[in-house]
């Protein structure tokens, strides 16, 4: 029989990497972990994770039940936590903080549904793409976009988004388009301005993850206002193509190099490792994974 912790151990390997990573993780010993894959892989009767000195990674196998599993894994665990407190009603202020387009598509309906759910919740959110401090804006939960780095901040994975390059078709009538991310050098290319950051786009050449320089004659800080330069005819422009999922299917935007697309950027929720989410943390993370397993990332 398989048993639900024997299923969080191999997610907990494959989305860590490892055996030791997926313990850390799951706050159990990594013999534990390693006699849950043991029992799983028994009972299925085929190799689940291909184990190496450094890192562990899915076989064939492993990678299509990971794909089936983990969906349905987390519908089990929130049907689980929705039973165990029943009982329970949330209540209080709980303070979230989320990029701000993110808040605006998946924060803010989740929002709504969990205020509608629990009465006497209130919800402050800090909508903001700078990075957030918990401590000093007293936050419950944030959300963050990008590869989480060791850090003393608990973590529930949400999702993924796929990122790319976007042009109008009136710029492609005049300027052609880019078979190769090198051909970006002859093209006018959208730059968001960061902080201290080159204007170089990510593309996966060859297997192998690598930055390219771009430029162009606009500039701008403002992912909106990439989006209406793009489709004014300016320019390419990188983006998270949930962004511009509409004027996409109405052809007003075209997307290129599909096949060069770097990998995924994870989302996540977070909150400091160091504090015992609070019933409504959880409850809110759950629906907002929801969300966002049903979004169009």
């Amino acid at each position: 029989m398989i048993r639900i912790d024997d299923l969080d151990a191999f997610v907990a390997i494959i989305e860590k990497g490892g055996q030791t990573a997926a313990a850390r993780h799951l706050r159990r010993s990594v013999q534990s972990v390693g006699r849950s894959l043991s029992a799983l892989e028994q009972d299925l009767e085929v190799q689940l994770v291909r184990r190496t000195t450094r890192q562990s990674g899915p076989t064939e196998a492993g990678q299509a039940f990971y794909r089936r599993v983990k969906p349905a894994l987390a519908d089990i665990h929130e049907a689980r936590l929705e039973t165990a407190n029943r009982q329970a009603e949330p209540s209080g202020l709980l303070k979230v903080g989320a990029p701000a387009a993110f808040a605006t598509a998946f924060v803010v309906p989740a929002v709504r549904d969990f205020m509608e759910r629990h009465p006497r919740i209130e919800v402050e959110l800090q909508a903001s793409d700078r990075p957030v401090d918990f401590f000093a804006q007293g936050l419950d939960l944030a959300v963050r976009i990008r590869e989480l780095p060791d850090s003393g901040m608990q973590a529930r994975k949400l999702g993924e988004l796929r990122v790319g390059i976007v042009g109008a078709p009136t710029y492609f009538a005049h300027r052609g388009r880019p078979a190769h991310p090198d051909d970006l050098a002859d093209h006018d290319c959208i730059v968001r301005v960061l902080d201290g950051e080159e204007a170089s786009w990510p593309f996966r050449i060859n297997g192998r993850r690598r930055l390219v320089r771009v430029g162009g004659r606009f500039r701008t800080n403002s992912m909106p206002a990439i989006h209406a330069a793009t489709a004014a005819g300016l320019g390419l422009g990188l983006t998270p193509l949930w962004q511009v999922r509409a004027p996409i299917e109405r052809g007003d935007l075209e997307v290129v190099l599909e096949q060069f697309e770097s990998t995924r950027i994870p989302i996540h929720a977070v909150w400091p490792a160091t504090r015992q989410p609070a019933l409504k943390v959880r409850l809110f993370a759950d629906l907002l994974a929801a969300k966002v397993r049903h979004g169009r990332l």
